[in-house]
């Protein structure tokens, strides 16, 4: 089958859909299938250029077989709502003019969260006269409305009408969490033709492993109890609240909060952190994929936050599985959803409050006192993440789905 992918973001880029876009991709190749994703030039989070990279029109790569084209981007921050808006818009349409030089595919993909890339994956497909499948990963417009960054109700009414042609323009639909079956099906959706695809790891990458003793001797954390976040510092995962929690426990010198990531609301903890007089926070920006496995084995107790909001019911952030799948102690601070379901089903990590720094702090001290007790927790993880969510049987899942799509044409 020949899969023609669009992508706002894609390694050397980081985050959770380009982790999710690369890995689905690389196991296709392997199984056969030629495999081509239209990105941009690699610039999230910061607005700046990778190095090794330039923003040129349009510059071809293969990466482990994927052939890779990649676009001229409206460089910006992932900050602020007009400037991304365009970096949105600016990648829809030339992603579309990139794909005159991509060989026609059996099906057309395109993954939200930003329904700009959407659209471009519909045109695409319309050009090509083939098959459009899109993939939902998160539910927007709502997840900006509900952050605030978006009020003017003319501009909401009209994001919710393309949401919803796109979803009935769809040929299939790939969501990452139960309960988005059920709000894409109320807009006309037949079931039939949305696929429940979860996050996963890829069981290479994130396996249990020892402490990095290197790595922790370079950043002075030998001997420390650590208790990191690792991931987009946005404004969706709250991160005040572990601030609060490292502020109630300034008196602890042996627990050191660590953020590895960047993003929309780095300054702002840079701030806090200072004027809280917070010494035991340590921001240490954005660390390189390959990276990430030795840190969380490195990682006494590891943080899933976001925000107390409706909207983030519905999510199940990716980085969990990859905790877990190290058999790393986890606390789960999110709204009561499908997650914290799964999880407490799985006895697989503390499950508190969201934005509760109160409750944050318990859960840490109860790690703490109980470290046998965690690290069972820990172990119900993996064996849970090895079980239902191992990457490779979940690319081939949506293949079929993929192969289901095409075949309807």
């Amino acid at each position: 089958m020949r899969i023609l992918f669009l992508s706002h973001y894609f390694p050397p880029e980081v985050n959770a859909p380009a982790n999710r876009t690369f890995e689905h991709a690389r196991q296709w190749v392997r199984d056969g299938h030629d495999v081509t994703v239209i990105t941009g030039v690699p610039n999230h989070p910061r607005g700046e250029l990778f190095p090794g990279y330039a923003n040129r029109w349009l510059q071809h790569e293969e990466i482990e077989g994927i052939h890779v084209l990649r676009t001229w981007m409206y460089l910006t921050a992932n900050e602020g709502f007009v400037r991304r808006t365009l970096n949105y818009l600016f990648f829809a349409l030339t992603a579309v003019l990139a794909s005159l030089r991509a060989t026609r595919p059996d099906v057309v993909i395109a993954t939200s969260p930003q329904f700009f890339c959407g659209c471009a994956g519909a045109i695409v497909a319309a050009l090509k006269r083939r098959p459009f499948v899109l993939e939902v990963r998160d539910l927007w417009p709502d997840s900006i409305v509900e952050l605030g960054q978006l009020r003017t109700r003319w501009i909401i009414t009209a994001l919710r009408h393309l949401e919803t042609w796109l979803y009935r323009r769809a040929a299939g639909i790939v969501v990452n969490a139960r309960a988005f079956i059920e709000h894409i099906a109320g807009c006309g959706v037949p079931r039939e033709r949305i696929a429940l695809i979860y996050n996963g790891i890829d069981p290479a990458l994130f396996h249990p492993r020892p402490k990095d003793d290197a790595l922790l001797n370079q950043h002075r954390l030998q001997g420390k109890f650590v208790v990191a976040y690792m991931g987009t510092l946005g404004l969706a995962h709250g991160l005040t609240t572990l601030l609060e929690a490292a502020e109630k426990l300034r008196g602890r010198p042996e627990i050191v909060f660590l953020l590895l990531g960047d993003g929309a609301d780095r300054a702002h903890l840079e701030r806090e952190t200072e004027v809280r007089s917070l010494k035991n926070v340590r921001l240490l920006g954005l660390r390189p994929r390959h990276e990430i496995p030795a840190w969380i084995a490195s990682c006494d107790l590891l943080l899933v936050l976001l925000r107390d909001l409706p909207v983030f019911r519905t999510v199940i952030p990716s980085k969990l599985f990859e905790y877990l799948a190290q058999e790393r102690p986890v606390i789960l601070a999110v709204p009561s959803g499908e997650i914290c379901e799964l999880v407490s089903e799985a006895r697989a990590a503390y499950v508190v409050e969201p934005e509760k720094s109160t409750s944050l702090v318990q859960a840490i001290e109860q790690c703490r006192r109980d470290p046998a007790g965690a690290q069972a927790q820990a172990r119900n993880g993996r064996e849970w993440v090895e079980q239902h969510f191992n990457r490779t049987r979940l690319a081939r899942e949506m293949a079929r789905f993929l192969e289901t799509r095409a075949a309807r044409d």
